[in-house]
This record gives structure tokens, sequence and C-alpha cells, in this order.
């Protein structure tokens, strides 16, 4: 364990951004981690370094304890961040590239496989600056499965999620969120044109609730990315530059276009009256009127392809 100097007081409104910082020419996925901490006005409140992690910091969400989890999946690295300013390496999971993890209404965790194979389509690696690892002992990247442990990290149940591999062919769970009942896990390979499901209960695949087949129409191809349910059920879903609202048919029943694209990650806050939403490639954090689409405010990390995860903290028990 190590001090977290450099975060304040968690208090309720605070944002939390993952923004590692890319200082390896070599790399364009390493990096010193950091964690950036903004108060309930979007001003700057606080930094944090980490030394545990090498590449991308992602899947920031905190838990009923308020504990801050983030993830490296390069490094197999899960952190938990404690309020106190301990920063607590969760080692019992084992070498897997994590990359998020969902709170079951039992108590348990969900953690996703980020990647998937052992091979790289070649036209994406040829343009690829990092170097994607095998899990230790396998010539495998991972299974793009999704793990139950329980809350001291006893494995539970593994989960054999099918993945698309996105636009590189080997991203696995990269993105997903939990029904309210804790039954049914909706989810994504980011880049890729499936929104995918997982009857988390009967233990088996579901049909897409949404999916595309080329020949696409004229524009950007289909892409998901981020996706979380509100409270209520209603289910909210990033496609680069734009917000929809999927009911539970698959229909697109709402558009909330953004500006520019890379818009990959979301945070529903206060009921799901707003969301904070990040660009991959900007950088930028915004927080948008989920009723009328209007930008509520803006954070400029300064971070471009940087930001993988985001946050806003809600209290304990939230």
């Amino acid at each position: 364990m190590s001090a977290a100097q450099g975060l304040r007081p968690f208090a309720v409104g605070d944002v939390f951004v993952a923004a590692t910082v890319l200082d390896n020419p070599a790399d364009d996925h390493a990096g010193r981690g950091r964690i950036l901490q903004f108060d309930a006005n979007l001003q700057p409140k606080g930094e944090l370094y980490l030394d545990a992690t090498t590449h991308l910091v992602g899947g920031l969400k905190f838990d009923a304890r308020g504990v801050l989890w983030a993830f490296d999946s390069h490094a197999f690295v899960v952190l938990n961040i404690h309020a106190d300013g301990r920063v607590e390496r969760r080692t019992e999971f084992g070498a897997r590239s994590w990359s998020h993890v969902n709170f079951a209404p039992d108590g348990s965790l969900l953690l996703a496989e980020h990647v998937v194979g052992e091979s790289i389509k070649p036209e994406i690696q040829a343009r690829m600056k990092t170097h994607i690892p095998f899990m230790p002992g396998t010539q495998r990247f991972g299974d793009g499965h999704v793990f139950r442990f329980a809350a001291d990290g006893k494995l539970l149940r593994e989960y054999a999620t099918e993945t698309h591999g996105g636009m590189g062919g080997f991203l696995g769970v990269t993105m997903s969120t939990l029904s309210p009942d804790g039954n049914t896990l909706v989810y994504c390979s980011e880049t890729g044109p499936r929104l995918m499901r997982y009857d988390l209960v009967a233990d088996r695949q579901l049909p897409d609730l949404q999916s595309f087949a080329p020949p696409y129409p004229p524009g950007p191809p289909p892409m998901f990315f981020g996706m979380e349910y509100a409270p209520d059920g209603t289910l909210y879903v990033l496609r680069g530059s734009s917000i929809h609202v999927v009911d539970a048919g698959g229909q697109s029943v709402r558009q909330i276009a953004l500006e520019g694209g890379g818009w990959a990650t979301i945070d529903l806050g206060d009921g799901a009256r707003y969301a904070f939403i990040s660009s991959f490639f900007s950088g930028e954090v915004a927080k948008i009127d989920l009723q009328s689409g209007a930008k509520l405010g803006r954070i400029h990390t300064g971070a471009p392809k940087s930001v993988a995860g985001l946050v806003e903290y809600r209290g304990e028990g939230r």
C-alpha cells in the first residue's frame, strides 16, 4: 500500500478523471498513471500519480463503501483508492486484463477482460504503437470473459461472454453495464458494431440488443462505446458522436447529438438528470443535460488520447 498524496477529501459532486501522462514515444499507451480530481464546479481539486501502473489507466468506479476502483489492463493492475489516502493493489483477482467492474446487488463483483485472442488484425497492428501482452504462462491476450468474484476475491463463476473484437480484432468486454435487477449484462467490444447481452442468471448469451452488418450507410461505420443504465432502467449508450437512449426492444428511441467525436466513456449523475462523458480524441470531459442535450460544463484535461475513465462521487452507499 502507498499514500495517495495528491487527492483531497472526497466530497459529493467531485469528478475523477483517469488521464495518464503518455510520455513514451515508442508506445502511445504507456506513461505515468494519473487521476485528476475536480470539485462540483469542475474546478481542479487534486492530482494523484500512480506507482503501480505502466499504461493507460481507466475503468474508474466507486463502490458502496466510497472506494475508487481503477485499472491498467496492460499491466494486469487493479487498484482501490481509499478516502483516507491509501492506494491498495488488489492482486487476488489474478493476472488478467481487467479494465472495469460492475457491482452486483448481492455484493459480488463482475470483472471484465479487456482483450481477447492471440493476434491483432495486420492492418491495425501496422498502425499500433503499443504491445498487447499475453497473460503470464499463455500465448493469448485473454478470453474476453466476465468473471464473478466475492468481495474478498474468491472466484464464484466465469461467464463465456461472446465478443466482437472491435476494429483491431482483439478487444473483449471493454465496456459494460449491469441491469438494475442484476440479471443482465449489456456490453460491447468498443469500436465494434454489436451491443451485446448476457443472461447472468441462466448463464447464457442473449441476442444482441442492437447490431449492424455491412454494407453500412455513408459516413462513419456504426460503433458502440460506453453505456449505463439509469435507476429507472433507461439505457444510455455512447456511439462516438451521440448518446442513444435504447429501449428494451433494442430501438433507439432518442438521440443526443454531441460536438465532435471520440466520446467513449459515460457516467450518469443525479438519477440520470445529467451525464459526464469523455472524448478519447480530445481529452475533454463534458457535463450533458440528458433532457435538453445542452452542455452544462466542461473540463479541459489537456490530455488527448489519454482519458479512459471518469466518475462522479455521490457518497457512500450510492
